[in-house]
């Protein structure tokens, strides 16, 4: 299995950004935990971040016919972009939506969320541990389709 793990804007800048709301732990952390989770469970998982909404879009264009499942965290864009919501429906791989803070319970603008469309689930205010929730659930969900589906039969 094969997942792309995909962060927006500002994301990169964990631990120094209101740390009241995002955590104290640091994108490296982050990036350190997904790894290891990744060993741990013998799956492939590349790591992506860019603060520019286009490459977030070719990032997400890329994984058609190369990835399993993608995690995103499109940080702002999440209330703005339809260009990013297109991009995760063209390519139709199962994607995860991920949020650090409980943007349910925040501003009201944080309560648009265009790419929610576009996903299986949405994780939100488990701070970086919902990036690991949502890699389990792509195994989960990956194993739930191959088991109704022959033709995953190698690719578990």
């Amino acid at each position: 299995m094969k997942i792309k793990v995909i962060n927006g804007p500002n994301i990169n800048m964990l631990g120094i950004r209101e740390p009241g709301i995002y955590g104290k732990e640091n994108f490296q952390t982050l990036c350190q935990n997904i790894r290891d989770f990744a060993a741990e469970k013998k799956i492939e998982v590349e790591l992506y971040q860019s603060n520019h909404e286009g490459d977030l879009v070719d990032a997400i264009q890329d994984c058609y016919g190369k990835f399993d499942g993608i995690v995103i965290n499109p940080g702002a864009y999440t209330h703005t972009s339809i260009a990013i919501l297109d991009a995760a429906k063209a390519v139709s791989i199962p994607t995860v939506e991920v949020h650090i803070s409980k943007v349910e319970e925040r501003e009201d603008f944080r309560q648009i969320s265009y790419i929610r469309q576009a996903c299986v689930k949405t994780i939100t205010g488990h701070g970086i541990a919902g990036y690991i929730e949502a890699i389990e659930y792509l195994i989960d969900y990956k194993a739930d389709s191959c088991g109704k589906n022959e033709t995953c039969e190698g690719k578990k």
